[in-house]
């Protein structure tokens, strides 16, 4: 759940983080390295346990950050692109990672956001457990409810360890998701124009 908290001269996003138990993550964990056959009192294992508990819980909590935008007094009307964001995300099936790049864009409405919170945007809700499909479309449906440009989309390429790691081992495969609203889904033009930015095929 997200939240948006009055603070000039931004507004604080805020996601709500899931409760987290680090000593009960922990011995979950020396659990399961002894249900793998492990030895968790072995010198190089003694503290992996909080170890793996910490970075999980790292991997799961978003940070706040403060949403700046600015008028657009200029009436610009063109599309903003950020490319090559980079993200990484939990599987919630396997819980390995997928990490990628996020390409971010929208057309201006009467705000023009701060370029460095489109990253923050990525960020924010690849923290946690998902799938990809999921993320991207977050990652599109915030900006456009909340910020009301014209247009957003959102590309996301991403390799599975879960893929490339295990069962088919298709190293290197890569997914790509898109997410498209307003004017990016209504005008094939627009829609065309970002995804050549993006370097992404649109057909």
């Amino acid at each position: 759940m997200l939240e948006i908290v009055t603070a000039s001269p931004a507004l604080r996003v805020v996601r709500s983080a899931p409760r987290v138990d680090l000593r009960a993550a922990a011995s979950a964990v020396r659990s399961l390295l002894v249900a793998l056959g492990q030895d968790p009192d072995s010198e190089h294992l003694r503290d992996t346990p909080a170890r793996v508990a910490s970075a999980y819980a790292e991997l799961m909590v978003p940070r706040e950050f403060d949403l700046t935008t600015f008028a657009n007094e200029e009436g610009y009307d063109e599309l903003v692109v950020a490319r090559d964001i980079p993200m990484h995300s939990l599987c919630e099936h396997h819980l390995l990672p997928f990490q990628g790049v996020a390409h971010v864009a929208y057309l201006p409405g009467s705000r023009i956001l701060g370029l460095s919170k489109l990253a923050r945007v990525v960020e924010l809700f690849a923290r946690g457990l998902q799938g990809q499909e999921g993320l991207h479309k977050q990652g599109a449906d915030w900006p456009q409810e909340h910020l009301e440009p014209r247009g957003v989309g959102v590309v996301i390429e991403a390799e599975h360890l879960c893929m490339s790691m295990r069962g088919v081992r298709a190293t290197g495969s890569r997914t790509i998701t898109s997410a498209v609203h307003g004017a990016l889904r209504e005008d094939p033009r627009s829609r065309q124009e970002f995804f050549a930015l993006a370097g992404v095929r649109s057909g």
